[in-house]
């Protein structure tokens, strides 16, 4: 993305060093720590924590920038990252339900340390709950604060988080359905190790348990009446949307640049020359960047639309999603058809990138709802 340099320039030169190691975890489905590590080192954990809190306040458009790079390196790393950041964001809103000293004390720990944090919300029962009903993890009130039961699937970072913040209804007469933060090092909390996927394999997006974990009373933040379905909110949308649309494209662009290479050096014996020389292949490399470029403008309008203070709805902010995961896809498809057998091969990292891009899709709000909901809105629905 066009954004300021500086902390971008940062992840670019961190991101070359993950793209080493980016294969064998994928490969081996292992956790890439070190880098968390580094980016700890490099102060880019608490990037998106507002000043206020002690963090570093980027703008929206330096986020994207950073987890941009970081997905054309290890898109992985950079899933759980936007995670942070995205907690981090709702930290500082207006109508953020963080007592303040919790939050400034999350932030502390990313400043200082490898810390951490994370949405634990989909269940085996409900699935994504974007689509409605009630989480069948349970929070316990007892004296002391609050126990939690309950399991949580699709955990990403699981391995590396210090703080979950767990989606959950209470146990009264009544349920009232909220966030409950809890240290991840509490006991009662256990990970199991289910996350075997076809992309995105080093994200560590395991199963957590939690059996009777005990969190304080000011640990509950936002509970309202059970059954209340709250209203799509579209700023939240429209960053979620712009990280992730960063992401994924920061994906096909590695992708596209592993083609040029491979395009610009093979050179068949039937042809004598770079399959870089076919017109077919150029008319091909168009569309994919015509693609990107099209992903690109759009999220640099996104990124100045949001840190200008423009409001941008949840019908607009899903058909960006839409519309910028199905470019990174389409892209990396290109270029998959322009290199048959070598694209797939596990010894070329294209059929790793389509692996990766494919699972920008599944990300809430999913394809059907987003469509829903604009032919809904242009219909007068």
């Amino acid at each position: 993305m066009n954004a300021p340099t500086g902390w971008g320039e940062t992840a670019r030169v961190l991101a070359a060093s993950f793209a080493q190691r980016a294969a064998a975890h994928d490969r081996d489905g292992s956790f890439p720590h070190e880098n968390f590590a580094e980016l700890h080192a490099a102060g880019l954990l608490a990037l998106a924590a507002p000043r206020t809190l002690g963090g570093q306040g980027a703008p929206l458009a330096q986020l994207a920038d950073v987890i941009g790079a970081i997905g054309h390196g290890c898109p992985a790393t950079a899933l759980v990252l936007t995670m942070q950041y995205m907690q981090q964001r709702g930290m500082g809103r207006a109508d953020s339900p963080w007592p303040e000293a919790l939050a400034r004390r999350v932030v502390r720990e990313a400043v200082e340390g490898v810390s951490l944090i994370n949405a634990l919300r989909v269940e085996p029962e409900l699935g994504s709950p974007a689509r409605g009903g009630l989480p069948a993890t349970v929070a316990r009130r007892t004296p002391e604060g609050w126990r939690l039961s309950g399991r949580k699937i699709y955990s990403t970072g699981a391995p590396i988080l210090r703080w979950y913040a767990v989606w959950a209804r209470t146990d009264e007469a009544a349920p009232r359905v909220g966030t409950f933060l809890v240290r991840a090092d509490s006991p009662g909390v256990r990970i199991d190790p289910t996350w075997d996927h076809l992309g995105l394999r080093a994200s560590g997006s395991h199963d957590v348990v939690l059996q009777d974990v005990p969190t304080p009373p000011d640990h509950a933040l936002d509970l309202q009446p059970g059954g209340t379905r709250a209203l799509a909110d579209g700023a939240f949308q429209a960053e979620m949307t712009l990280l992730l649309g960063a992401l994924y494209t920061g994906v096909a662009r590695a992708a596209r640049d592993w083609l040029l290479r491979f395009l610009r050096e093979r050179v068949p014996s039937n042809l004598g020359a770079p399959l870089a020389t076919l017109a077919r292949v150029q008319e091909a490399v168009g569309r994919i960047e015509a693609l990107l470029l099209s992903s690109l403008r759009l999220l640099d309008g996104l990124a100045r639309d949001l840190d200008g203070g423009m409001p941008v709805g949840a019908v607009q902010a899903g058909l960006l999603k839409t519309v910028v995961m199905r470019n990174a896809a389409d892209a990396v498809q290109e270029a998959l058809a322009l290199t048959s057998n070598h694209g797939l091969s596990r010894s070329n990292p294209l059929e790793r990138h389509l692996r990766d891009v494919l699972c920008g899709r599944v990300h809430t709000p999913q394809d059907d709802s987003v469509l829903i909901a604009a032919g809904q809105a242009a219909l007068g629905g």
